[in-house]
């Protein structure tokens, strides 16, 4: 529950940032309903984020509360479209719900804060940001 009570706190402090949360939907989770429950935490706290559905491409970007999620199968993943959008967009603050498998583009510059969602039991190496294992 530990996961639980930093991810409050991390969305409480950001109250006057730019937030988005992006989703992996490469490959259908082994765990959905933890999934889920982030994404009702998120559309609670802060109504106003958007929650942007990718895999090797973004595929959905819509407010929180109103997406649905679509999982593919091919289990190829691209951070840097989304990257790119947050960048864009000029998000603050990127939630992201990964397995932290997926590739991105070596030379793109990250210049706001990245936080690593991770809903398995193994902690890979994030590339840069702040893990944090929600399993």
């Amino acid at each position: 529950m530990r996961w639980q009570r930093a991810l409050l706190a991390l969305l409480k402090e950001r109250k006057d940032h730019s937030i988005a949360l992006a989703i992996d939907t490469s490959n259908r989770p082994s765990r959905p309903v933890l999934i889920q429950n982030i994404i009702k935490l998120f559309e609670k706290l802060r109504p106003d984020t958007l929650l942007v559905q990718a895999d090797f491409k973004i595929r959905d970007v819509s407010p929180v509360g109103v997406a649905t999620i679509k999982y593919f199968k091919h289990g190829k993943s691209s951070y840097t479209e989304v990257l790119e959008w947050a960048a864009a967009q000029k998000i603050d603050t990127l939630f992201y719900i990964t397995d932290v498998t997926g590739y991105f583009y070596e030379e793109l510059e990250v210049d706001y804060e990245v936080f690593w969602l991770v809903p398995d039991d193994y902690m890979p190496r994030v590339p840069f940001g702040k893990p944090i294992r929600v399993a």
